[in-house]
């Protein structure tokens, strides 16, 4: 499903510096992204989301070379093939619950906007506890219910690969888990391939494999964490 070789990365004015020579991820499997903070394992999402340019290297997300995509060619292999969860829940606030889990259907046609997927997209919030908040402005929920509504909203296209940044880190043991258990049984049943970031290393034996960049870190022409870049 991944396939990463000598990729290179820098941020403009940065002493940032991505380098993986070798990264592969098979198809549906759950994969948990550990490492220290600054090694870059939030750039490694938003490279393979084709949310940053790819100036060097190559990087295949289910048979697509993403590293040779146009920005608006990128733009729409991530509506149509990408699941996202950001730190930040990246929340419309004007918008009700619902209305946000079914964002992705209002800004382009890769995922079709009917009686299907507003049906799914009730279920999703049902399995997350939400069913009670559907209509409600998102400004009017907690960061945990914020954060399950953006999970929500990944999953909504029953995406080829789900990329989650600490989905899990403004929720408590309880919610965590369960949200866990939501998207890893989602993702199995619909064949999708799973990399999260997690600092929750209590979590790390639901996944089938362990990414730890800390592995990179042992050679410094492999990869060389800054203070102040994204993880």
């Amino acid at each position: 499903m991944i396939e990463i070789q000598e990729l290179k990365f820098t941020y403009p004015h940065s002493s940032f510096k991505l380098h993986i020579s070798e990264l592969t991820v098979e198809t549906a499997s759950v994969s948990a992204v550990v490492g220290p903070s600054g090694s870059g394992k939030t750039t490694l999402l938003h490279l393979a989301a084709g949310i940053l340019p790819i100036a060097v290297g190559k990087v295949v997300i289910d048979d697509t070379d993403v590293s040779r995509l146009t920005d608006a060619e990128r733009r729409r292999f991530r509506l149509q093939q990408v699941g996202l969860v950001f730190q930040d829940f990246e929340l419309i606030d004007y918008l009700s619950v619902i209305d946000n889990v079914l964002l992705p259907c209002r800004i382009g046609d890769a995922v079709v906007l009917d009686n299907a997927a507003q049906q799914w997209a009730e279920t999703l919030l049902e399995q997350s506890g939400l069913a009670d908040h559907i209509r409600k402005p998102v400004t009017n929920l907690s960061q945990g219910e914020k954060q399950r509504v953006a999970i929500c909203r990944a999953l909504l296209p029953k995406p080829a690969i789900l990329l989650a940044d600490e989905p899990t880190g403004n929720l408590d043991p309880q919610t965590s888990d369960q949200i866990l258990e939501l998207m890893l049984s989602s993702a199995r049943e619909n064949n999708t391939t799973v990399m999260m970031v997690t600092h929750d290393h209590s979590l790390l034996n639901r996944f089938d494999r362990v990414i730890d960049f800390a592995r990179f870190l042992t050679s410094p022409e492999t990869m060389s964490p800054a203070e102040g870049t994204p993880q």
